[in-house]
């Protein structure tokens, strides 16, 4: 596209050349005939002996000063031809030197299909591109409060049950063998939890706040999710589901950080599991389609409400709390798992209805981890 634009510039630019040079001698060739008739009318009347006459007479004057009307007739027609340009030209000077000073509301009008065109419709979207960087940066801010608030309360909760039973166990031998076994299951329970909600935490903030880098190389993501699915065959048999992967291809290869895809899938999963032992089946497809990859995670479980689909990818937030505190969730794994997709410039969605929960994931298949994105893919 570049060299396009590129050679569309030189080619208007020799064209208008071309135009300029020939109004140019047109009107010479104009001059230079009427000036001899001129002359030759001149030289037979009584103004013959005339200084400026016997000038024009000179060969090498009059030709010198016809290259020079010629020079300034091309340089006038050449400067009319490229008027509108030079004043759209001007435009995008001015606009680029208001982004530059912060103003990014500036808009450049497009006007007409060339370069100029091209080079504006650019600039406003670069604008557009910068005003998404700084709001995501404002969010971030702003966010930072919220989390530390999300995050004390999370950690207080299960940190109060294990002290509190620990308090019951401390108490001496009024307990019984059973009751005391009890609280350490609990207290055990409860421990984990705890450790679970610190893990994703950890690496919730690592990838939220750019903490941790990718080490983007070829993944073949058919493999990838096989080798999960079997992995988690034990939570599969233990809550009595069956799971199926489906693909239109054999195999396929994408640019992509294999660690992070991993943990993105086994979060997608590992949520189907959870939610979805009611339809006793988790179905995984995969849609290779020119440039982009889609996967969709499917249960046949828990129908998540319309109202609560929007917010689902949210930090710490929780379908139904009694449900998520029965299943372990700490309500991180999907805000995780929409940071990865994220971050490898695709995009990631939910669907709930009577037919099924799907998540349904889109990545690219040359992904350059060198450039921004801003979630093209439709």
């Amino acid at each position: 596209m570049k060299n396009d634009w590129s050679r569309s510039f030189y080619r208007q630019i020799a064209v208008n050349i071309c135009y300029s040079v020939l109004i140019a001698c047109l009107v010479d060739v104009f001059l230079i005939m009427n000036m001899n008739f001129l002359l030759a009318y001149l030289d037979q009347t009584r103004y013959a002996n005339l200084l400026i006459l016997q000038i024009f007479k000179m060969r090498t004057i009059t030709t010198i000063l016809y290259v020079i009307i010629g020079i300034g007739i091309f340089a006038l027609a050449f400067f009319m031809i490229e008027k509108k340009n030079m004043k759209y030209i001007g435009k995008i000077a001015m606009a680029i030197q208001n982004i530059s000073e912060g103003d990014l509301n500036t808009q450049i009008e497009v006007v007409g299909d060339n370069e100029f065109s091209a080079m504006a419709s650019n600039l406003n979207r670069m604008e557009a591109d910068i005003r998404k960087l700084m709001d995501k940066e404002r969010e971030s801010e702003r966010t930072k409060n919220e989390l530390i608030t999300n995050v004390a309360h999370d950690l207080r909760t299960p940190l109060t049950s294990i002290i509190g039973y620990l308090e019951l166990l401390s108490s001496g031998p009024a307990l019984t063998p059973e009751m005391q076994k009890k609280y350490i299951d609990i207290a055990y329970v409860k421990a984990k939890r705890l450790e679970k909600l610190i893990e994703d935490l950890f690496g919730f903030t690592k990838m939220n706040y750019g903490k941790i880098s990718m080490n983007v190389g070829k993944v073949d993501i058919v493999k990838l999710l096989g080798q999960l699915l079997e992995e988690f065959y034990p939570s599969f048999a233990d809550r009595d589901l069956t799971y199926e992967l489906k693909s239109n291809v054999p195999s396929q290869v994408i640019s992509a950080d294999g660690n992070l895809l991993a943990r993105l899938f086994d979060n997608l999963i590992n949520n189907a599991i959870k939610y979805g032992a009611e339809g006793k089946k988790v179905l995984v497809q995969v849609l290779a389609k020119d440039d982009i990859v889609t996967v969709s995670v499917t249960n046949y479980g828990y129908v998540i409400p319309a109202e609560e689909l929007p917010l689902i990818f949210n930090k710490f937030y929780r379908v139904e709390q009694s449900r998520s505190s029965k299943t372990g969730g700490t309500g991180l794994g999907l805000a995780i798992a929409k940071n990865i997709v994220d971050m490898h410039g695709g995009t990631i969605s939910v669907g709930s209805d009577l037919n099924g929960t799907v998540f349904t994931v889109k990545l690219k298949v040359d992904f350059d981890v060198n450039k921004e994105n801003f979630g093209m893919i439709q």
